[in-house]
């Protein structure tokens, strides 16, 4: 291997392109990952990309609802520059504020409502233990 850079292929770039359609611009994270794996392994990130394209561009779900189910997820992930890049996506694919808000209101329930379902089974299953299995 060389630490020389070389271009990418014509599909590696077609890909690359697709994320200045989507943002706007190429975001700083996919824009590293191009660049390192596009010289020491493409076929890993040809391989990435189609795993992208198949879940991204879809016949069923339309641009503005993918970018807000991503958003939401990237919430809930607690990932801040996935979910910012994805609601300016979103708000590109013509997702209105209140869109992304009751996404972003989904996101904090579900994060809450996670935290009392597990946590109420975690006590319960402890309280039964403890009680010999008696409920």
């Amino acid at each position: 291997m060389s630490d020389s850079k070389k271009e990418l292929p014509d599909d590696l770039v077609k890909f690359r392109d697709s994320y200045v359609e989507m943002f706007g611009t190429l975001p700083a994270l996919p824009a590293a990952r191009f660049e390192f794996s596009g010289e020491v392994n493409p076929e890993f990130l040809r391989v990435s990309e189609q795993l992208r394209k198949g879940a991204f561009y879809s016949d069923v779900l339309d641009m503005k609802t993918t970018q807000l189910i991503l958003f939401g997820m990237l919430l809930a992930e607690h990932n801040t520059v996935g979910a910012q890049a994805h609601a300016a996506a979103a708000r590109k694919a013509g997702a209105s504020w209140e869109e992304l808000h009751t996404v972003m209101q989904l996101a904090a329930a579900t994060g809450a409502l996670w935290a009392a379902n597990n946590g109420g089974a975690l006590l319960k299953g402890l309280r039964d233990k403890e009680q010999g299995g008696k409920p």
